[in-house]
């Protein structure tokens, strides 16, 4: 057990026999299994990785089918969203009579799971894009087809990076599951603690794919900042303008 004691003002952590074993079995683990547990995360990050890709191909798709037949958004999203109701294991059950175990039903069940909010914010942010900067584009003589690639997705970008970070975190949280069907992944360390009554491979487990979802969202985070730099030098603009008017 974990204790605070207060000693002379000074907070000391007391760690219990039992805190000191997990962590040396936790140690002995990597010590003797570096390789398993390398293979198990290379297996969650390809899986992971291969269900945000098809995810974001469809949701920005189905985000622009949406946007251009507005009759179909409401079939579309409902569809999608229905979908993402049902809880990813029972997907991966009912998908075993269809496609079996192991990978294939994994990423339609991660899949199901991740267009929502790719498609909601692809949708969102194409359709609230000011009428005065479409008005302009197409006053500069751009067709309907050029002002939807070069100001619509361009503004709608940061909204759409919003659904694919929040896609990529289920993803990466969700794929644990995958390990039940024989997809392999982190999963499998997780499950095998339970079963077996290990903390220490619960714990290598659980903080492994907490870890994962941190760094996945900080690398799309830096992806936006580097895909965005007019985001950043925009207001720093204008602020530069107010200043030079004796406004700030």
């Amino acid at each position: 057990m974990i204790t605070v004691k207060n000693v002379n003002g000074f907070p000391i952590i007391s760690i219990g026999k039992e805190e000191i074993n997990t962590i040396s079995l936790i140690l002995e683990y990597f010590g003797s299994h570096m390789g398993d547990y390398l293979t198990v995360l290379r297996e969650h990050v390809v899986i992971s990785l291969m269900a945000l890709a098809i995810s974001v191909l469809l949701g920005i798709s189905i985000g622009y089918v949406c946007v251009c037949t507005p009759k179909l958004e409401k079939w579309l999203v409902g569809t999608f969203q229905t979908l993402r109701i049902v809880p990813s294991l029972a997907i991966l059950i009912l998908l075993i009579p269809l496609l079996g175990t192991g990978v294939k039903p994994a990423l339609v069940a991660l899949v199901l799971l991740a267009v929502p909010p790719i498609l909601l914010n692809t949708v969102t942010g194409l359709t609230e894009v000011p009428d005065f900067m479409l008005e302009t584009a197409r006053g500069l003589g751009m067709t309907e087809k050029q002002v939807m690639f070069r100001v619509k997705f361009p503004m709608a970008f940061p909204l759409i990076m919003t659904g694919v970070k929040t896609a990529m975190i289920e993803i990466v949280a969700s794929a644990a599951l995958a390990a039940k069907i024989g997809a392999g992944g982190l999963g499998g360390l997780i499950f095998t603690g339970l079963g077996l009554n290990r903390l220490d491979l619960l714990l290598v487990g659980g903080i492994s794919v907490a870890l994962l979802s941190l760094a996945s969202g900080a690398i799309l985070d830096g992806i936006e900042k580097m895909l965005t730099p007019y985001l950043r030098t925009a207001p720093r603009r204008r602020n530069i303008r107010e200043r030079k008017r004796g406004i700030i």
